[in-house]
């Protein structure tokens, strides 16, 4: 902006004489050249803050990347821009639509608009002609055109039955009898509504109550209380008929657990289902005893004998303690009192002896009844589900979650870690293809492939050892090579509990035995019928009012294990 050329100097392009450099000139020449080096500066300066600030701005969106990495969230959407006359060489959005357009079907509709008939299964309760007067000479009736309106009647419907009395001419007072069918005060459409609101729609009774009461029906809390937990043994009695049944004709169980609070006191509910029933069991504990009682059922009782004892010697129960009992076996205990006494009288004081010699002769009767042979056990890996003799396969999503968990602190560590969860989930959806068309040849390949996987140094030492210890289950996670038809997931059990999980969050815990005994039945029992394509209220209405037209759930979970996989 300034230069100096002999005696004429140019500054901001003017030339300034050197006559004409007084000393006012010379120092503003001395001040324009601070204000043109500092200027320089700032230009630096602002440079450097461009940099920086661009540099910060990708550090906070890989940070940001990061926390939903580790949050578990998904990936921002990359959005394309809106199309426009700017942006698309086409040409404006209008001829972009034209040219995407697909081709209208045969009637003028688009592919995929077509619409089912809304009212064709309907069924008709009331019929109104609609018809005109006053019309001219020569009018000819074309028919009708109909209208369809769906409504619902909720109404209450009181029936007051007044019973003959009469008497005889002995003195004696008669009189008649009520209907078959009317057991108390509450009619079956009634008790079904109650039913189906609570345990289908999660309505508390609080609410119910109140909802009952603005309808009109005349009812106490006690008395929705009463219609929720008494009187249900035929239910619980079928509820108890889903796991012998299901285990008669499947190739696999799959089983998760939960909390559950019961009298204000902490305990658990397994599930045990699969893609025919599933079942729900709330007790007090959450053990390997409580899972081997529920496998047992219809069949309760403690077996001591020589498989209790194989199975206490796996768990290195002192051996003076074996040979005091080697000469007491053979034994069946029908109950858990008799087992109790059998303990006390062994003089068995420690807890831990006790747990395991029950859950030995358990396992042992298990073993003898041989319910479960050929049958495979999928869960979670909690150590209450192991059972020792019985094929036990391992979920996919949940041993992956170990490798997902891990943090990563730097780019090499972010780099291995990507790469082994891509690799494990590609591992994963050829373990998928097998199980569709299982060969020789593609076994072979997947096992070794798995040990490549899992036994590959990262370069991470924490990512290597979780990689180690999933290769110490190699056995349960490759179960499916041996049974294709077995799922690679628990996802199936963990929806199935989600329901539970809804309950108890809406409801809380229970206050009552029979209380926690309905919550475990109905919901099984609606769990069941959404698998079998029965709707629950059609269920409740077949039973409560005895129409008998949907065999037990039993026979049911019977005939479609029969069915073709694509029927």
């Amino acid at each position: 902006m300034m230069e100096r050329e002999l005696g004429t100097q140019t500054v901001c392009g003017v030339e300034i004489q050197a006559e004409q450099r007084t000393p006012l000139v010379e120092a503003l020449l001395r001040v324009i050249d601070e204000l043109v080096a500092t200027n320089e500066q700032l230009r630096n300066s602002n440079e450097q803050l461009r940099t920086t600030v661009e540099q910060q701005q990708l550090r906070i969106e890989q940070l940001e990347a990061e926390i939903r990495r580790l949050k578990g969230l998904p990936d921002q959407p990359k959005r394309k821009p809106s199309p426009s006359a700017l942006n698309d060489p086409s040409g404006p959005p209008s001829a972009a639509g034209e040219k995407n357009k697909k081709p209208n079907t045969s009637d003028g509709k688009r592919p995929g608009s077509a619409k089912r008939s809304k009212t064709r299964d309907l069924v008709i309760h009331q019929n109104v002609p609609l018809l005109l007067d006053g019309l001219p000479d020569g009018t000819r009736s074309l028919g009708y055109l109909d209208f369809t309106v769906q409504d619902l009647v909720i109404r209450p419907h009181n029936t007051c039955y007044r019973r003959g009395r009469y008497q005889l001419p002995d003195g004696t007072i008669v009189t008649a009898p009520l209907p078959p069918n009317v057991t108390s005060h509450f009619g079956p459409t009634l008790k079904q509504y109650v039913l189906y609101q609570h345990f289908h729609n999660h309505v508390t009774q609080p609410l119910l109550h109140e909802e009952l009461r603005e309808l009109g029906v005349d009812l106490s809390a006690g008395q929705v209380n009463r219609l929720l937990t008494e009187g249900h043994e035929p239910f619980s009695q079928e509820k108890d008929s889903l796991l012998p049944a299901a285990r008669e004709v499947s190739a696999y169980l799959q089983t998760d657990d939960t909390s559950a609070r019961h009298r204000g006191k902490g305990g658990h509910t397994l599930h045990i289902g699969n893609d025919l029933f599933a079942s729900f069991f709330t007790t007090d504990t959450k053990s390997r005893v409580n899972f081997l009682k529920i496998l047992l059922s219809p069949h309760p009782g403690y077996l001591f004998n020589d498989d209790a004892l194989f199975y206490l010697e796996g768990f290195e129960v002192p051996q003076s303690l074996l040979a005091r009992l080697r000469s007491d076996t053979g034994w069946f205990y029908e109950d858990d009192a008799s087992w109790e006494a059998r303990l006390d009288a062994w003089e068995i004081r420690s807890a831990e002896h006790r747990r395991l010699l029950t859950e030995g002769a358990l396992w042992a009767n298990l073993l003898a009844l041989d319910l479960y042979s050929d049958l495979v056990f999928i869960s979670d890996d909690a150590a209450q589900f192991k059972l020792l003799a019985f094929l036990h396969a391992l979920c996919w999503v949940h041993m992956e979650r170990h490798v997902a968990q891990l943090i990563p602190l730097n780019a090499d560590q972010r780099a291995a870690h990507e790469a082994a969860r891509d690799a494990i989930w590609d591992y994963y959806q050829r373990l998928k293809a097998y199980r569709e068309s299982p060969t020789l040849a593609q076994r072979a390949r997947l096992e070794t492939e798995f040990d490549r996987l899992f036994l590959k140094e990262t370069g991470w030492p924490e990512l290597n050892e979780v990689l180690r210890k999933i290769h110490g289950k190699k056995s349960e996670l490759l179960l499916v090579l041996d049974h294709p038809e077995i799922p690679l997931h628990n996802n199936l059990s963990e929806n199935d509990i989600r329901q539970y999980v809804k309950k108890r969050k809406i409801s809380a815990g229970t206050r009552s035995d029979a209380g926690r005994r309905c919550r475990d039945t109905f919901l099984s029992l609606k769990t069941t019928c959404r698998k079998l394509g029965i709707t629950f209220w059609r269920y409740l209405q077949d039973r409560i009012h005895g129409l008998h037209d949907i065999p037990p759930l039993a026979e049911l979970i019977r005939r479609k294990a029969t069915e073709p996989a694509n029927a």
